[in-house]
């Protein structure tokens, strides 16, 4: 498969934008694949920078309990998003079947660099992991508008779920 980075930063860009983010690129393909930006409560700028990982399965992948990004990250930031978009082998590969965005919190240090790998892959399909969904697609995007987004780990994404579980028991 001929490789197809830029096609996963842009597919990315257009989902922040989708988003109501602006999406910023740089000059020079260094660093960071592009930065973000957005608004919020009465005018707090958030400004994330974002680095871009797509995973693209070949015919030979066998299922694997975790799955994801392991590699070099060309610069790492405390306020940095590690999205990755999971492609599938069966389905087109223009589409992935799901995107994470990821804080630094969950990027662990590796022998080949980096390693986040937030999803499963069944039967040529790669998924969410159970405590690792509410990074994932839209989900993943409105989480990004957190200001403490950026210290965000798996327990503390737990956390906000279940009071959020509660708040709408409540309503």
């Amino acid at each position: 498969m001929p490789k197809r980075d830029y096609f996963a930063e842009l597919f990315v860009a257009g989902r922040f934008a989708d988003a109501g983010w602006n999406v910023y690129f740089p000059h020079r393909d260094e660093g960071f694949d592009f930065l973000v930006a957005k608004a919020i409560d009465g005018g707090t700028q958030l400004i994330r920078p974002v680095q871009v990982k797509g995973k693209y399965p070949t015919a030979g992948k066998t299922d694997k309990p975790v799955y994801g990004y392991v590699g070099e990250l060309s610069q790492v930031h405390p306020e940095m998003v590690l999205a990755i978009p999971f492609f599938e082998l069966r389905r087109s590969p223009d589409v992935p079947c799901c995107i994470a965005y990821l804080p630094f919190p969950l990027i662990r240090r590796h022998s080949r660099g980096f390693r986040c790998q937030r999803a499963t892959f069944h039967a040529g399909v790669p998924l969410p992991r159970r405590d690792h969904r509410r990074f994932f697609d839209r989900e993943g995007l409105v989480l990004l508008e957190r200001p403490d987004w950026n210290t965000m780990g798996i327990e503390q994404s737990k956390d906000a779920a279940s009071n959020e579980d509660d708040a709408a028991s409540i309503s």
